[in-house]
């Protein structure tokens, strides 16, 4: 039986034309002002959470919220964990 032929491929080179280099703006470390804010919101989510825990009963506006508390004290840590994304 007689064996098939095999094809050769071409190997792709790209020319130096076809490809530009592109500059990356070098981003330097976060300011001290952002990791403060940073850390005072997901502090403050957690301290919300707590108050809520410990002294809902005695505080009437935070009682008066019920369920809504929750989503204030982990929208909060939220707020400071999406602000992590950007820290450098």
């Amino acid at each position: 039986m007689p064996k098939s032929k095999v094809r050769k491929k071409a190997n792709y080179t790209p020319t130096a034309a076809s490809r530009t280099p592109v500059k990356v703006k070098a981003a330097g470390p976060s300011p001290v002002w952002y990791v403060a804010i940073m850390l005072g919101f997901m502090l403050a989510g957690l301290v919300w959470l707590l108050v809520y825990y410990l002294a809902a009963e005695k505080i009437s506006w935070m009682n008066d919220l019920n369920a809504w508390n929750f989503l204030i004290g982990f929208g909060l840590m939220v707020v400071g964990l999406i602000m992590t994304m950007r820290w450098r």
